[in-house]
């Protein structure tokens, strides 16, 4: 059975490996500095935001990336406000810690960085002045840690709170293509989050390519910063070309005038919602409303572990009562035939 644990365990979507390929044998200069492909990803970025004073830069992974542009968007006594559940705060190691600046978490439990938590964070942060850290940006992620898809309407709210005190918006784009693929974004679009955000980053290692982020920055402190920033955490490619080739086929329409990167994202959330009513309609209980490749589910322990073995899914942790919150997700890869097999699997349970 084909696993359904993460949407990065298979290689690169069809068009990107032919590009890496057909561009084998060519020489580049290096560092994504002036070679062809490097900008002409980067101009056909800026087509698709709709903004031709952003730069867009490129990163290896999602670490990597988050921790340069928090970085480059504050001082060292400065920090990010974001969810308990946030990447930055529980899955990276305390990358951003370790680089001297702080996590500032608030009390959220949906995965949604909501106004009144943020405004409870900074009131707390900046109640003694100068003996507390200052907060000077907000964290979010599109899709959330728990599959959520921020829509228009939430997304402006909590872009106009941050506004209104003066603090830098960055988005973690790391699933992105579910996320502006989803019916649940409700508006929001990629020129919409790129008139507003900061800086954000459009996934490319958990949406069809081998690896690489790329970074939309509009912050002038950031685009100031990025360049050195990426060298000196140890995050630019000698081969960074293999960055801009991989982005210049995901945006390059196909021969039927769509763009892969958002096909790609498309089929991962259509099985993904079908796995979900597919294991509802079986009798198995979904946790929360996931409108995006990720979908959680609660089981009892004996049956998430069989899930598990079979499918490879992620068993994310206990629930009171003692029930298994599990994890399955669905890649551009990803057909209707795999999913048909995990739902006949189901069946025996």
């Amino acid at each position: 059975m084909r696993m359904f644990r993460n949407d990065y365990s298979e290689g690169a979507a069809p068009e990107v490996l032919a590009a890496l390929i057909a561009t084998n044998n060519e020489q580049c200069v290096g560092y994504t500095e002036g070679d062809p492909h490097c900008e002409r990803a980067r101009r056909l970025i800026r087509e698709a935001c709709g903004r031709d004073d952003v730069d867009v830069e490129f990163a290896i992974g999602g670490t990597s990336t988050n921790l340069v542009c928090i970085n480059g968007m504050t001082y060292e006594w400065e920090g990010a406000i974001c969810t308990p559940d946030a990447h930055i705060n529980a899955h990276e190691t305390g990358a951003v810690a370790a680089t001297g600046r702080s996590v500032l978490p608030t009390r959220d439990q949906d995965g949604f960085l909501s106004p009144d938590e943020a405004e409870r964070v900074w009131r707390y942060q900046t109640g003694t002045g100068r003996h507390m850290t200052k907060p000077r940006m907000i964290y979010i992620s599109n899709t959330t840690e728990l599959g959520g898809v921020w829509s228009l309407s939430r997304f402006d709210a909590i872009c106009d709170w941050a506004k209104s005190h003066d603090l830098k918006v960055f988005v973690d784009g790391a699933r992105l293509g579910s996320a502006l693929t989803s019916p649940a974004a409700d508006g929001l679009t990629l020129q919409h989050l790129a008139a507003r955000a900061d800086a954000f980053y459009i996934g490319g290692t958990k949406n069809g390519l081998l690896f690489g982020e790329a970074v939309v920055i509009a912050d002038p402190d950031l685009k100031e910063a990025f360049p050195y920033l990426i060298k000196e955490r140890g995050g630019l490619m000698a081969k960074g070309r293999l960055l801009g080739v991989q982005f210049e086929a995901a945006f390059t329409p196909n021969e039927n005038g769509r763009i892969p990167y958002w096909e790609h994202a498309r089929n991962a959330n259509d099985c993904a919602f079908r796995l979900r009513e597919e294991l509802i309609s079986l009798g198995f209980e979904a946790y929360g409303d996931a409108p995006s490749n990720q979908q959680f589910f609660v089981f009892e322990p004996a049956i998430a572990q069989a899930f598990a073995d079979a499918a490879g899914c992620e068993i994310f942790g206990e629930l009171p009562g003692g029930k298994l919150l599990t994890r399955f997700v669905c890649s551009w890869a990803t057909t209707e035939k795999d999913v048909d097999e995990l739902i006949a699997f189901a069946r025996t349970l």
